[in-house]
């Protein structure tokens, strides 16, 4: 039996999500003709692997929480300095901010 989804678990879906398509705009947007459509690619599906195989609900390798943790920080950070490296400081530290409270809301939960 699964456990009902709560408002932390959406929140941190809708910051998967973004992060996500942030490193995939980066990737576009960022990168001359032929590496934007490499690097629009490979960055967000670097980072969906690295989620589903440390991070997700049903993660391929059970690693320890810490180590879960910090590949989720990586996810989170990488999408930071996008946005800094697009000229969106605000958005970088907004979507920072959110993401780490979230994070710890859901990880101390999941401890718990």
């Amino acid at each position: 039996m699964r456990t009902p989804l709560t408002a932390i678990d959406i929140l941190a879906f809708l910051c998967e999500i973004f992060a996500f398509a942030t490193l995939a705009l980066w990737g576009f947007t960022m990168w001359p003709f032929p590496w934007n459509v490499v690097v629009g690619i490979v960055a967000p599906v670097a980072a969906i692997l690295a989620w589903a195989l440390f991070v997700s609900p049903r993660a391929v390798i059970a690693v320890h929480p810490f180590v879960r943790a910090i590949v989720e920080l990586l996810v989170y950070a990488s999408a930071t300095v996008a946005w800094w490296n697009m000229g969106n400081v605000w958005v970088g530290l907004a979507f920072g901010a959110v993401a780490i409270a979230v994070g710890v809301v859901a990880g101390r939960r999941r401890l718990s």
